[in-house]
């Protein structure tokens, strides 16, 4: 039996394994699928049920997007109606290291898109800077032109399917923990510190909060740095990084085009869709969205001042100090008076903000409310910035950031330009009510920033000197046409003239201007809405007190546009300043005099006296060389560019002469040396004279000398008078012989020294102008009469010294003339 079923068993075996091997592999296959789906539900890219990722331990802080935490995971919660929406996301350092500088300044400001796609979550950057109307051929090619790159890409965790509302969700940790460039550190800080690269171990996010039309992430990047500005031992920089998303209106306000006759900030396009024969670019303001109600159409129309549909508000932070609040607002609802002119009544009001009880979620970082911040900070400072739609110029919010230490700033020029006149000013501490004053004209000056103006340094040219002398003039009009001049106090007025108005209040520009940005003119095109707009500047052609003057940087070339001058003949106002500084100076102890105190303040406040004379010194030497700039179009008569003429930079050296080149003795008062200073007061004097002189000699200036002898020939104060001139007054004891003091062998040198520079100085070379702010001249030096006059002047000196030099008995004095004559020798022959 055995031998029969042994094959048969053999068989059953031979069979019935194959069928078990199968059997065990299909059971291997499907347990490795259902571990790979275990294993997939950890993998990055696997989309899960909502309730996994966003789970009940999810702390949420629900506005434009829903912001949640899980652990330490951030999320946002993107309304699928949101996405392809365009958002405005503004950077900027909220906290800095020490050296870097005050935190609060834009670092970056671009357009965004979310675009969703099956598995991703792109961010991409729109640029509207290169437009064409989509309605037009050319559309196509600037779209092509223009691929928007994309910023970040994120896996989609998890969707919300809702019948009403629904959503998508990502991660956005790696966003800000990352260094996501256009986020983090501006290029010019990384090339300045040497930084290599981002920690990501000392980088986190710091919080996440959302609002109704804004989300605002800060976080913490550390960068090493080869050379950080502070903590070097470190070899890093820690620095607080703040963005602002908001979302865009859904319909961009309509534009109103820039004019440079009227000073305005401004936001730009190229726009290829117009029909000219290049690319233009079109410039638009930044301006609030003020409209007339439809209810108040007919009586805007009759004339009638109405209230706007939604009016600029601005609340006060709830940090600042209650005795500051009323000046604070009065500032900002002092320009209600501008706004009227433009058609509207209570178009800005001041507000203070909501207890904590009254609304626990109010924040000043929630995009619907633009607030007055008060920083206790050191910085004596005080800025007015905006966010604007960059498609329209639409101002969306602004928040003034107000210093603390403004106020040692206000105590300074109020006590060195009005202390003269002004028992008030005396001291170191002022009375609550003077410098709530002060404050109530800062703060109108930073709002009328945040309303589109920017500085209109040509604004108090406009005013003849003796009239800010005069009480009922300056209480009628104030120390400038514009509050938005650095016309700043009274520096002018003399103990004689009464109680003459100090500062600036909202003038006559600033409400023309206004008017001309914000008025609504109604039921017009564009092309006719212009043609008003340049009727409104027609009307006032030629009037300086309609004049707007751009704020120079670098070379002054426009000396009628000057920061800190006040009225029209800048000799005339710095002799009355100086004679001013002539009787605080003497006082000067006796006003900063307080038992126990030591002489900080009276260092300070000699401090002052010195920067304010250096101030007068600097109006008057920029008009040599000086070109006056009065903006005009095709229609208007007159030349646009007219040189400073020749016989009031002839005044204007004879001024310097006598003022400053002839030491100011007046200023050195060893009395007050001796007890702020064991050593510095010849220096002081020799950096004052040599910053005047080597504004004077300095390229730009020296150039337009040469361009506009060659111009206007005789009428002309040409490079050779103006050296002439100069030199007679600087070597005048070499005609006689008498001895020359300490101060005027430092001037002396340093005259050498200067035209020494001339010799061997470099081009100069076209900068960029930044919208007009920066004035610079072309120089090819080597191939200019600038080293030629150089030159010949060395020469000329040397031949006075040598002549000078057997004639001159004083020790010192010949000692300095041979040193300087064989300074000249190894100038003219360097072998």
């Amino acid at each position: 039996m055995f031998k029969k079923v042994f094959p048969h068993l053999i068989f059953s075996l031979l069979v019935i394994s194959p069928l078990s091997a199968e059997a065990q592999i299909f059971k291997k296959k499907k347990d490795d699928i259902e571990k790979s789906d275990k294993k997939g539900d950890d993998k990055k890219d696997k989309i899960k049920p909502y309730g996994k990722v966003i789970t009940k331990d999810a702390k949420t802080d629900k506005g434009l997007f829903d912001v949640h935490i899980v652990d330490e995971n951030h999320f946002y919660e993107i309304p699928d109606s949101l996405f392809n929406k365009e958002m405005l996301m503004v950077s900027r350092i909220s906290k800095t290291a020490t050296g870097i500088g005050f935190g609060g300044g834009k670092i970056n400001t671009q357009v965004l898109r979310w675009e969703r796609k099956p598995k991703k979550v792109l961010l991409r950057v729109v640029s509207h800077g290169v437009v064409a109307a989509d309605s037009l051929p050319v559309h196509e090619a600037v779209v092509n032109s223009n691929f928007e790159p994309v910023l970040y890409a994120f896996d989609i965790k998890a969707i919300k399917k809702d019948t009403v509302n629904p959503s998508t969700v990502i991660q956005v940790n790696e966003l800000f923990e990352k260094d996501a460039q256009a986020l983090g550190m501006p290029d010019s800080y990384r090339e300045k510190y040497k930084v290599s690269r981002l920690d990501e171990a000392r980088s986190y996010i710091e919080s996440i909060k959302s609002y109704p039309l804004n989300v605002e992430a800060r976080h913490v990047k550390t960068y090493l740095a080869k050379k950080p500005p502070s903590n070097g031992s470190l070899g890093s920089i820690s620095i607080e990084i703040n963005n602002s998303m908001i979302l865009l209106p859904a319909k961009p306000m309509r534009r109103r085009y820039f004019d440079e006759r009227v000073g305005w900030f401004t936001s730009s396009q190229t726009d290829y869709g117009l029909d000219v024969q290049k690319s233009k670019t079109v410039k638009y303001l930044d301006r609030w969205r003020l409209e007339v109600k439809d209810e108040d159409l007919e009586k805007y129309k009759n004339g009638e001042l109405v209230e706007p549909k939604k009016q600029i508000v601005y609340y006060v932070d709830r940090a600042t100090p209650k005795k500051w609040l009323p000046y604070i607002k009065q500032g900002i609802e002092d320009w209600q008076v501008a706004f009227e002119e433009a058609g509207f009544k209570n178009a800005i009001i001041a507000k203070e903000p909501p207890t904590v009880l009254e609304d626990p979620d109010w924040s000043p970082e929630d995009v619907r409310y633009s607030v007055v911040r008060y920083l206790a900070s050191p910085i004596p400072n005080a800025n007015g910035p905006h966010v604007s739609d960059p498609r329209s110029g639409e101002i969306l919010e602004s928040d003034i950031n107000w210093y603390h230490n403004v106020m040692t700033l206000l105590q300074n020029w109020f006590f060195v330009q009005t202390a003269a006149i002004n028992p008030d000013a005396r001291g170191t501490e002022f009375k609550d009510e003077v410098m709530g004053r002060l404050i109530r004209f800062v703060s109108a000056h930073e709002v009328g920033h945040t309303l589109g103006l920017p500085h209109n340094m040509g604004s108090s040219v406009a005013y003849p000197v003796d009239s800010l002398r005069s009480t009922s003039f300056t209480k009628k009009y104030g120390t400038a046409p514009s509050i938005m001049d650095y016309a700043r106090f009274n520096y002018v007025a003399q103990p004689e003239d009464g109680n003459v108005a100090l500062m600036p209040n909202i003038g006559i520009y600033d409400k023309y201007a206004i008017k001309w940005g914000y008025k609504p003119v109604l039921d017009v095109s564009i092309e006719e809405e212009n043609k008003i707009l340049d009727a409104w500047i027609l009307e006032h052609a030629g009037d300086p007190l309609y004049r707007f003057g751009h704020q120079q940087v670098g070379d002054i070339v426009d000396p009628s546009s000057q920061t800190e001058d006040l009225g029209d003949d800048a000799i005339k106002a710095s002799l009355y300043g100086i004679e001013n500084l002539k009787r605080i100076v003497p006082n000067l102890i006796t006003w900063t005099k307080e038992d126990g105190k030591t002489y900080e303040d009276l260092d300070k406040l000699y401090g002052q006296v010195i920067a304010q004379f250096n101030r007068y010194m600097g109006h008057v030497s920029n008009n040599i060389g000086g070109v006056y700039e009065y903006q005009k179009t095709y229609d208007q008569e007159g030349d646009v560019y007219i040189p400073v003429t020749k016989k009031h930079q002839q005044n204007c050296m004879a001024f310097l002469q006598d003022q400053l080149f002839a030491t100011p003795q007046w200023l050195i008062d060893q009395n007050i040396f001796n007890k702020i200073q064991y050593s510095g007061f010849v220096e002081e004097i020799r950096a004052m004279q040599t910053k005047t002189l080597d504004n004077i000699l300095s390229l730009g200036k020296l150039q337009r000398l040469v361009e506009n002898e060659t111009a206007n020939k005789a009428e002309a104060y040409s490079l050779t008078d103006m050296m002439n001139q100069l030199r007679n007054g600087i070597w005048s004891e070499l005609n006689t012989g008498s001895a020359i003091d300490t101060y005027r062998r430092n001037l002396q040198k340093a005259h050498v020294e200067r035209l020494n520079y001339l010799m061997t100085a470099k081009d100069q070379k076209k900068q960029p102008d930044f919208g007009g702010y920066r004035k610079s001249t072309v120089v090819h030096t080597s191939q200019s009469d600038i080293r030629s006059v150089a030159r010949g002047e060395l020469r000329s000196i040397q031949r006075i010294i040598k002549s000078a030099i057997n004639r001159t008995t004083d020790t010192m004095s010949k000692y300095h003339l041979e040193d300087v004559n064989e300074r000249i020798e190894q100038i003219l022959d360097p072998k």
